[in-house]
């Protein structure tokens, strides 16, 4: 998925996610200050999202429908909403990429049926993923800044690599 950037660092019982907030339409930024990251189930689960933005939001709003079936689990929530994505013919066609957390797990969610809990409690998405998937496991070893400058500070440095990626950031954190 191109288009944005999205990290997620779940440390010490709490969780911060950030997102850039450009928007392109092909080769063209048309927005600068989108929402890619939200607080959903009564604040208490986090989700960013890179890919259409449709799309994403459609996949958000079925998210925390299942959230409100199982009773806020996430785990159980996540691969619900990621068996329906594959198997249902409508939501196959969605294009998007899911980095889901509360504050004891998290999980990064695919159209092709993946649900993938790191082992390090570090997600990235998006085309600057990669890039802030690396800052992040730097900075989370080898520095003593605090989560949420921690999380800042990698998307400044995937922003700087990734031309899909801005510095207008948005930050959510649980506590």
């Amino acid at each position: 998925m191109i288009s944005t950037t999205v990290v997620c660092v779940k440390r010490d019982g709490r969780v911060v996610m950030a997102a850039d907030g450009q928007v392109t339409l092909g080769d063209t930024v048309v927005k600068h200050g989108a929402k890619k990251v939200r607080k959903i189930y009564k604040d208490r689960v986090l989700v960013g999202f890179a890919g259409a933005t449709a799309d994403a939001l459609t996949l958000m709003m079925r998210l925390e429908g299942k959230l409100e079936e199982y009773g806020g689990n996430l785990a159980r929530a996540v691969v619900e909403l990621a068996k329906d994505w594959r198997m249902d013919r409508a939501l196959r066609r969605l294009e998007a990429l899911m980095a889901v957390a509360d504050k004891n797990r998290a999980f990064l969610v695919s159209g092709t049926g993946d649900v993938m809990e790191p082992d390090d409690g570090i997600i990235a998405i998006g085309s600057g993923g990669p890039y802030a998937l690396a800052a992040a496991r730097a900075l989370v070893k080898h520095s003593d800044l605090e989560l949420k400058e921690l999380v800042v500070e990698a998307m400044k440095i995937a922003a700087g690599i990734c031309i899909y990626t801005n510095e207008n950031i948005v930050v959510e954190e649980l506590k």
